[in-house]
């Protein structure tokens, strides 16, 4: 069967939004899935990665003040806003395992996969016709 990865597996809710939801990748690979999430102006201290209930769970939240102030004028803008990105997991994720990296704006999420999907794995030889 043909089908896009995580179609089913890892299916995306969008939660709430007050401003542009993050891009997400997901990637399988022979032993984990990694999630990453570009957040520019974002660093670790303005984000929340939990997993909960077979879920995992980004969180984010970016404030932006500018104040500039010459002879008889004022500028001020403030700008903020939150972003939520939820994904049911594979069931063999080894949710024990998870991590979390971030650095330069990129929030690189490692789901191990658990010893019995590995196990289960099998590599089946092609012969020639």
């Amino acid at each position: 069967m043909n089908r896009p990865l995580f179609a089913v597996d890892f299916p995306l809710l969008k939660e709430t939004s007050s401003f542009a939801d993050p891009a997400v990748d997901v990637v399988e690979k022979d032993k984990e899935y990694e999630v990453t999430a570009v957040l520019p102006r974002l660093d670790e201290k303005n984000t929340e990665v939990k997993v909960s209930d077979n879920r995992l769970t980004i969180k984010g939240e970016k404030t932006e003040d500018k104040e500039a102030k010459e002879r008889d004028r004022y500028f001020s803008e403030r700008r903020y806003g939150s972003f939520v990105r939820s994904f049911q997991m594979p069931q063999d994720v080894d949710a024990a395992k998870i991590e979390a990296q971030f650095a330069k704006g990129v929030l690189a999420i490692k789901l191990p996969k658990g010893a019995e999907a590995l196990k289960n794995e099998k590599t089946i030889a092609a012969k020639a016709a």
